[in-house]
């Protein structure tokens, strides 16, 4: 698996179906085939970046 964000694969699993990239720290969500990406704001919550990419980008092959 690789970021979509920074193409790295040093990618770890935070939880069910839920990775963090240690390169670009963006966690990654994945729901029924398709990535949801988010950067973690200072304060803890989540801001979602999936407008920044093209559908066909976020598609996971499971």
């Amino acid at each position: 698996m690789q970021c979509p964000n920074c193409n790295c694969k040093d990618i770890g699993k935070i939880g069910t179906n839920q990775y963090y990239c240690w390169n670009c720290f963006v966690e990654m969500t994945i729901t029924k085939g398709k990535l949801s990406l988010h950067q973690v704001e200072e304060d803890g919550s989540l801001s979602s970046l999936d407008d920044l990419f093209e559908d066909h980008d976020l598609q996971i092959e499971m």
